[in-house]
């Protein structure tokens, strides 16, 4: 089935991708540890990654992919093309006007981001400065986003799937190489951040030319597709990014706790992210495209077999992981992480919130399967409906078990909130007769 091989191969560059995110982590481990420079990096990083994840690959993606495999299934490359261009010129606009009000404004972000960090002015000082520095990646990645939706309409996954590996190149190099010339390694690491997202940036439009379609920049124009598209996209924001924002929830919170919290967080949540992206993330972004091609199609018997076969993988595959993660959750830490400034005690604190963050590991996999099926119909409101229903759910639960259980509480917190997330996506998509369990998965 063609799906299965799509999804190989976006697997196949997420595993490679994150492997190399190990061994960028374990660079990160021994020269950071889990101190006040790791955790002005991470806070930094986590502003740009959070914005890519949130509203690069979740809210536009969910509104643009439907869209442009529409007009490619109805119109032919020549519309899409076109559909495209005009994105890519509004797109542009609104991340220049971003990135330069959110350099003015970084400070009073950071107050709202990490309020624990106000304590310490240093630090809080720190952290403005990392992410003022990494923020403009959030520029480039959304365009890289825009490319990597046109070439997976195409069926064309490779390129885009292989981006990751570049920013995990970049650094790792950048830790090693340019360190030794910046005022603390946290510098070199959020210079590195940005150089990627022009790297990634200029990988998609060689992969996008060699697919013989070049994008033109047109004077940006709000027409009715681009309207329509900006309607979806609030709700998508929110719907297919649930997960990402319990994360910068869970940041916000932690930074409350005792110093080290962000990072035991960020190291548990960068192990449980290998199956979520290995499985998750490559059925999700195999699917979009493919469900809203034979919707638009009217194939609607081809899309609920295609649900039904993505939803019966993902449980295969997730289930044993999140198992298995529970069970060797602190020798993993301890081997891929313990050395240098990253202690043992960090690894038992660390392993513990792996547990608690793979016990939610299948649900997350699950929004990722059962968001398409709303997004492929253009039916952005239910998800978000949920989405803020969780959300609240979470603060709610980190604020009750973070006092009990410290960090560990809000890894938990989330996990659990992802479950009810899974349960009502599921539950929705039977009741509007978008999905039925087919005799195979039953």
């Amino acid at each position: 089935m063609a799906l299965g091989r799509w999804v190989a191969t976006v697997g196949g560059y997420t595993l490679a991708s994150r492997l190399l995110g190990f061994v960028r982590d374990i660079l990160i481990a021994a020269t950071l540890g889990a101190g006040p420079v790791s955790d002005a990096f991470f806070v930094a990083f986590k502003l740009p990654n959070f914005l890519r994840r949130l509203f690069a690959e979740g809210a536009f993606n969910a509104a643009f992919v439907p869209l442009f495999a529409g007009e490619l299934e109805q119109n032919g490359r020549a519309a899409a093309k076109e559909f495209a261009e005009e994105v890519l010129a509004v797109l542009l606009c609104v991340l220049l006007l971003l990135v330069v009000v959110a350099q003015i404004v970084m400070p009073w972000l950071m107050y709202a981001l990490a309020p624990g960090f106000a304590d310490d002015p240093e630090k809080f000082d720190l952290t403005v400065q990392l992410t003022r520095i990494a923020f403009p990646y959030i520029l480039f990645i959304s365009l890289v986003s825009l490319l990597g939706g046109v070439l997976n309409s195409l069926y064309r996954f490779a390129a885009a799937a292989a981006t990751p590996i570049i920013l995990n190149l970049c650094l790792i190099a950048a830790l090693l190489g340019l360190s030794q010339w910046t005022e603390t390694p946290g510098h070199a690491l959020a210079i590195g951040v940005s150089g990627a997202g022009v790297l990634q940036f200029a990988w998609l439009i060689v992969a996008l030319r060699r697919a013989g379609i070049a994008l033109r920049l047109p004077r940006p124009r709000l027409t009715p597709r681009v309207k329509h598209m900006l309607v979806i996209i609030a709700p998508a924001a929110l719907g297919a990014g649930i997960a990402q924002v319990n994360l910068v929830v869970d940041v916000i919170i932690a930074s409350l706790l005792p110093e080290g919290a962000v990072s035991f967080l960020y190291y548990a949540d960068r192990i449980n992210q290998l199956p979520l992206g290995v499985i998750g993330v490559a059925v999700g972004t195999a699917l979009l495209p493919l469900l809203s091609r034979q919707l638009r199609a009217a194939e609607d018997e081809a899309a609920g077999h295609s649900q039904n076969r993505a939803i019966e993988g993902a449980l295969l595959l997730t289930l044993p992981a999140a198992a298995a993660l529970m069970i060797i959750a602190e020798p993993t830490i301890s081997v891929l992480f313990e050395r240098g400034a990253f202690t043992s005690v960090a690894t038992v604190a660390s392993a513990d919130a792996l547990i608690a963050y793979a016990a939610g590991l299948p649900s997350f996999v699950m929004i990722k399967v059962l968001v398409p099926g709303y997004f492929a119909r253009q039916d952005t409101k239910a998800p978000v409906r949920i989405a803020v229903v969780c959300l609240v759910i979470n603060v709610a639960l980190n604020l009750i078990l973070m006092g009990p259980l410290g960090h560990v509480g809000i890894a938990l917190a989330t996990s659990l909130s992802g479950w009810l997330n899974a349960a009502l996506l599921a539950r929705g998509l039977h009741r509007r007769g978008y999905f039925t369990a087919d005799a195979r998965l039953r």
